[in-house]
């Protein structure tokens, strides 16, 4: 008999204070919802969504790595011993190797803050509004060996006012971040 009848498996990697992770957590509590949260893995012990994660009784792993290929195995170990359906990155601020794509084998979704296949890579409201972009967004997309160029499941965007900074509309489009990350894990699961 499955624990979770009819969820998949989730794993997220997270950097930072975790609020796209708070979310696809509120999410995965609601009945319809596709998925079920089961471990948090962070590459900053000390990150913020770890105690959040804690909080709600998934389990979490803070690993300190002297590099990102220590990171990847231990990582590997858990999400096979943990038989994940699908690896979600929310502000995860390290690249995935190839080779941990590939040995993982099962997909891996990032959101990433513009509309892409615009501005990959950081920076990405700093480059919008130096450009005069009348508008920025996020997407959602599969992760491949290169970066930030797996095929786009949602994207939504924002207007870029001519009174905004770099923070202001951070703001803004981490508030799109966080309506579309769980629509857009709900299309994918429900297309595979």
């Amino acid at each position: 008999m499955e624990k979770y009848p009819g969820k998949r498996k989730i794993a997220v990697f997270i950097s930072g204070r975790g609020s796209n992770l708070k979310n696809l957590i509120k999410h995965s509590k609601k009945k319809n919802s596709l998925i079920k949260i089961i471990l948090v893995i962070s590459n900053n012990p000390n990150a913020e969504g770890l105690k959040y994660a804690s909080r709600s009784k998934i389990k979490i792993f803070g690993i300190k790595f002297k590099n990102i290929s220590s990171f990847e195995k231990n990582s590997l170990k858990l999400l096979k011993k943990y038989n994940i359906d699908l690896l979600c990155l929310a502000g995860f601020m390290k690249i995935l190797s190839g080779n941990f794509i590939k040995k993982f084998s099962k997909p891996i979704l990032n959101i990433h803050p513009s509309l892409l296949p615009k501005y990959k890579g950081l920076n990405t409201h700093e480059r919008a509004i130096k450009n005069k972009d009348k508008f920025a967004g996020a997407s959602i997309h599969k992760v491949t060996e290169k970066l930030d160029s797996g095929k786009v499941i949602l994207q939504k965007k924002v207007k870029i006012l001519k009174s905004d900074t770099v923070r202001s509309l951070e703001k803004k489009v981490l508030k799109i971040e966080h309506k579309i990350y769980p629509k857009a894990i709900d299309k994918f699961l429900s297309n595979l």
